[in-house]
């Protein structure tokens, strides 16, 4: 069983921990050192600034987050050991109660992402060649339907 709460403090280490490996076992088109570029910006930018919605196991202990700006979720990952458990689809159905329609920026070569979502009923709308880092790797733009 698993449950939603907000991101707390102590919960960083965590987070950058799930981000980290969930990113190596998912994100196979980046490089060492992509990743060591996107680490930085996740530890030291991202995570300390903003407020996360956490899926947490039966003894507290995160096990995945998700990030959001509005309706578009900015981030989320869920540690390799929990895939296919419905932890996704929890936190983006919690998204969706909160906020309705809901948006997403997938990487084009993530495709079990875009299936992910897909599944959960988002269409696939546009495309950008560039991430938000400006970094060549290609964004397919989701709405939920």
């Amino acid at each position: 069983m698993y449950t939603v709460r907000q991101s707390r403090t102590s919960d960083l280490e965590t987070l950058f921990g799930i981000w980290h490996s969930a990113v190596q076992a998912t994100h196979s088109f980046l490089s060492k050192a992509d990743i060591e570029f996107y680490a930085n910006l996740v530890r030291n930018d991202y995570l300390p600034h903003a407020e996360f919605w956490v899926a947490v196991d039966a003894s507290n202990a995160p096990v995945a987050f998700m990030g959001m700006t509005g309706t578009m979720i900015d981030a989320l990952f869920v540690a390799p050991g929990q895939h296919g458990k419905g932890i996704g689809r929890l936190l983006v159905q919690h998204a969706r109660e909160r906020e309705g329609a809901l948006t997403v920026d997938v990487n084009e070569q993530n495709e079990g992402a875009r299936a992910f979502y897909r599944r959960l009923g988002f269409q696939e709308l546009g495309r950008s060649e560039r991430d938000g880092s400006g970094r060549p790797f290609p964004l397919i733009h989701m709405k939920m339907a």
